[in-house]
């Protein structure tokens, strides 16, 4: 049996220690991830003068919780937010105010999301391995989900919270008659994060853009280039606000988990 040199023996621990992390999907210094939050819509939907992400949910900005969920996630290294900038000065307070440490940089966005999260992409750190794009209005993500998404992103490159479809889905013609009735049984619905490896990104991003591929969200991307991206169920209750019904929505959901929480508590 050869005898390995002192480097070479290093190296293979590095290696074996590797497989070892993705196996229980611990983030490595390999897996730095980036979080770029899409927070720069023009909230046309909802209606009214102020932005989506400051309205109140349970007296704290709907951004505020989008990025407590991030910031407490130990699998997200950054956070690279994407907004408007007369929002800045607002989303550099709420930063403040609730404690996101983890908010390295504030970057105005494109005219469309595709464009913002590109404007986004620019920023991230040099270290970055991995991307975990997100709408700053999808407030009821967890850190227990964004890490789930995250371990499966490790794994095989390229994953995305979803949920399964339970409605039944029809296809219609131009005229809004039904043409056909896809199984349910393969529908998702995706939701964010998505997350992806730093180069498989890049790529699918700027090949999209030599293309004038437009993308209905980042799995897109992907999926343009053929690459596979691997389905995280999140639930149901991984809504983004969009209109006001979504806030008496989310303020039931949390309601409803607070209530469940207190219950642990007192019956532990």
């Amino acid at each position: 049996m050869t005898k390995q040199s002192p480097a070479a023996l290093h190296d293979t621990a590095k290696k074996v220690a590797e497989v070892l992390y993705t196996a229980r999907g611990i983030p490595t210094p390999r897996r730095y991830t980036s979080a770029i939050i899409a927070a720069a819509g023009n909230s046309t939907r909802m209606g009214g003068t102020t932005s989506k992400q400051l309205m109140l949910l349970r007296g704290m900005p709907v951004l505020a919780h989008t990025l407590l969920a991030y910031e407490k996630a130990e699998t997200i290294h950054e956070i690279v937010l994407v907004g408007k900038v007369e929002d800045f000065p607002a989303y550099r307070d709420l930063a403040k105010k609730h404690g996101i440490n983890k908010l390295r940089v504030l970057t105005e966005g494109g005219a469309s999301r595709q464009e913002s999260v590109l404007c986004g992409l620019r920023q991230v750190s040099e270290k970055t391995k991995f991307i975990a794009i997100a709408d700053g209005a999808r407030c009821l993500i967890t850190p227990q989900q964004i890490e789930s998404v995250c371990h499966a992103a490790y794994r095989t490159g390229a994953a995305t919270a979803a949920t399964p479809a339970t409605d039944t889905i029809k296809i219609a013609d131009a005229t809004r008659y039904i043409t056909s009735t896809p199984d349910r049984e393969t529908l998702w619905l995706a939701q964010t994060p998505q997350i992806f490896d730093y180069t498989l990104y890049h790529a699918a991003a700027y090949y999209a853009l030599e293309k004038d591929f437009v993308a209905t969200d980042d799995n897109s991307l992907v999926e343009f280039i053929n690459r596979k991206v691997k389905l995280v169920d999140c639930g149901r209750e991984n809504i983004k606000i969009t209109t006001a019904v979504d806030l008496l929505i989310a303020e039931a959901i949390l309601s409803a988990r607070e209530h469940d929480s207190k219950g642990e508590q007192t019956n532990a």
